[in-house]
């Protein structure tokens, strides 16, 4: 292990290499670090410490709460808020913006974060795991919502841990993506995953097929293609997978490529999407095209949209470059013939 690089070790080292980046960037990730590895030993305890099951709350979005989504979220906030490195989070547990108190110094960087993304495994012990963006503030002010609300593209950085029988962070700074695994013994991750990459092509897909009857036409054709296999026009075969974990379902496709599909669809018209834009899409948006696939809506890239609310939510598929290519043309295809 003597060899390996650390996380520590890589993040200062590509640091040198990011123009206006100074240490406190490299300090505010190790807290990040530091808050995955305590949600990371609760998520192995359990009911061994008993944690599991709902709790008696909903977030903003309505959903039912798990224990450990709010403890997530304190650990989470607790590692952040004191350090001098932020001016401000979200998460997408709390209704509003986090503030950081006033007996505390305020930095220069944003912080955006699903502490516990996919809790709806945990009591059925598949994997979950944490997300998080960050994003630049005006210095010396007090952010505002539209600090906040910027465009994926304005990411200085996105991430997420995986706890599954390995702990598995996969950062990006723009300048690719790296997967590192954490050692329990030592409590250090080291680097695992140099320069991961997204096949182009892919015969892998993932989507949750009991939504099928309210797709849109665009998905319905998609799918149908891949299901007919080597007897239709696609000419080969395709699997089908569904983990109903983001993280589990990125790091899937990081490693051997695939799409991933949560599209629009007719179950609730009153929703745009089911994603969240800065908690779950634009981060994962970020990796995966440094990576080098693509995340769409079908209709517009989402790196390139420009948020009207902080629990905004979008549909997300993302993965395999020609694939998702694919996709997004039947998007087109399917617009052109509603306007003939």
């Amino acid at each position: 292990m003597s060899n390996k690089v650390t996380l520590t070790q890589f993040i200062i080292e590509q640091q040198r290499g990011m123009p206006g980046v100074s240490g406190t960037f490299t300090l505010l990730l190790n807290d990040i670090v530091t808050a995955c590895k305590k949600i990371s030993h609760l998520v192995n305890q359990g009911d061994l410490i008993g944690i599991l099951g709902n709790a008696d709350s909903e977030n903003v979005q309505g959903e039912v709460q798990k224990k450990l989504d709010i403890i997530s979220n304190e650990i989470m906030v607790d590692a952040l808020k004191w350090n001098g490195h932020l001016a401000g989070m979200a998460s997408e547990e709390e209704d509003d913006l986090i503030s950081i108190p006033e007996r505390y110094p305020k930095g220069k960087y944003l912080a955006l974060f699903d502490p516990l993304d996919g809790s709806s495994n945990i009591d059925l012990n598949l994997t979950v795991g944490s997300i998080f963006s960050i994003l630049r503030c005006r210095e010396g002010v007090e952010p505002e919502m539209a600090d906040f609300l910027r465009r994926g593209s304005e990411q200085v950085c996105a991430g997420f841990v995986l706890y599954g029988p390995s702990t598995i962070m996969v950062l990006t700074t723009g300048q690719g993506v790296n997967g590192f695994t954490l050692d329990q013994e030592v409590g250090e991750f080291y680097l695992t995953h140099p320069a991961m990459k997204i096949p182009a092509d892919c015969s892998e897909f993932a989507i949750n097929m009991s939504n099928q009857r309210f797709w849109e036409p665009a998905v319905q054709r998609y799918v149908d293609e891949c299901v007919q296999g080597e007897d239709g026009p696609r000419g080969k075969n395709f699997n089908m997978r569904w983990i109903a974990s983001l993280v589990a379902e990125v790091y899937r496709i990081l490693t051997r490529g695939g799409v991933f599909m949560y599209p629009y669809d007719y179950k609730d018209p009153t929703q745009a999407g089911r994603l969240r834009l800065m908690y779950e899409a634009n981060p994962m948006a970020f990796i995966v095209e440094q990576a080098g696939g693509a995340c769409s809506t079908g209709r517009e890239r989402i790196m390139d949209i420009r948020p009207e609310d902080i629990h905004q939510r979008v549909p997300l598929i993302l993965g395999s470059m020609n694939e998702v290519e694919r996709i997004v043309a039947y998007h087109r295809e399917q617009q052109q013939n509603r306007e003939k």
